[in-house]
């Protein structure tokens, strides 16, 4: 440019007749010899690019939780089985208790209750595993956040 000195001093740009001209890099082109259609056609790529890892990110965080949300279902079954198992001595218990002498019908109601409790103890193990998942998928809702905040720097 005709006038203006291009070296930097201070705070900006020294003029020929000893005035400062207002200089600030944030606002210089970063790339001015690219066109306006290889902008646009880079920037696009760079969107596409970063939905894909996106997408990515969400299908191995949705995986994880998954898996989680499977060994409570897992731990719920085994409380099933527990609870049928618990079911099936009690009631023999109780037949034997009405038929036969006292002792043998008790300790085949004692082994009944050690089934009920641990079916307890898995079903609430299983709850608290399924609890633990989280399905909002916070690794993913965290870089979507950091994408549109750098999205909107570029716009500025």
């Amino acid at each position: 440019m005709e006038g203006i000195d291009t070296r930097r001093e201070g705070s900006g740009a020294t003029a020929h007749d000893g005035g400062t001209t207002d200089w600030d890099p944030a606002t210089q082109p970063k790339r001015p010899d690219a066109s306006f259609g290889e902008l646009l056609s880079e920037m696009s790529s760079d969107l596409a690019t970063l939905i894909r890892q996106e997408i990515e990110l969400a299908k191995l965080e949705a995986k994880d939780e998954a898996k989680r949300v499977g060994k409570g279902a897992g731990m719920f079954g085994a409380a099933g089985v527990s609870g049928l198992l618990a079911l099936i001595l009690v009631s023999f218990a109780a037949a034997w208790l009405i038929d036969q002498a006292l002792n043998r019908a008790l300790s085949f109601l004692i082994v009944g209750l050690i089934w009920v409790i641990a079916a307890a103890v898995l079903a609430m193990a299983g709850k608290k595993q399924i609890k633990s998942a989280t399905p909002a998928l916070p690794t993913t809702t965290q870089t979507i956040k950091e994408d549109v905040q750098w999205a909107r720097t570029l716009k500025n």
